[in-house]
């Protein structure tokens, strides 16, 4: 009985577990910028997040290491008060660097289109377009309803 209970004991604590790191509210906001350039931002300082990349002999799955390194770092920015991102390396032991700029209506150095007045508030339907060219075999394909 005691045997079985010690056996039993990891796998009931690893299943309490939990992995994903939650955006905390106004991250949505927050751009990332992979290898746009930020200049006219200013640069508020560097975030350094890291996230468990192993459990024991077992490495987790690269992308969601990835994922929550970016929601980290994403969170970070927000009590920075940063708009922008932008890794500065790739992630090492479950460790990743970024820099945290404030762009304000611009992206990745481009300024953004001014707001069109007297726009409707909801989103415009996309406008019909013609299906592409045939490609070579004569076939197409079109989705259904």
């Amino acid at each position: 009985m005691r045997k079985t209970l010690l056996l039993l004991a990891p796998v009931v604590l690893l299943g309490g577990c939990t992995w994903g790191i939650n955006p905390s509210p106004g991250s949505t906001n927050v751009r990332t910028v992979w290898a746009g350039d930020v200049t006219g931002c200013r640069d508020l300082g560097k975030i350094t997040v890291s996230v468990t990349d192993h459990v024991g002999p077992y490495d987790r799955n690269d992308i969601k290491v990835r994922d929550e390194l970016q929601v980290q770092a994403r969170n970070s920015a927000v009590d920075m008060k940063a708009d922008t991102i932008k890794p500065l390396a790739d992630p090492m032991d479950g460790s990743q660097p970024w820099e945290a700029y404030f762009c304000g209506n611009q992206v990745a150095g481009q300024p953004m289109p001014p707001p069109i007045q007297g726009a409707p508030a909801q989103q415009q339907q996309p406008q019909a377009t013609q299906p592409p060219p045939q490609q070579g075999g004569g076939f197409q394909t079109y989705p259904t309803h």
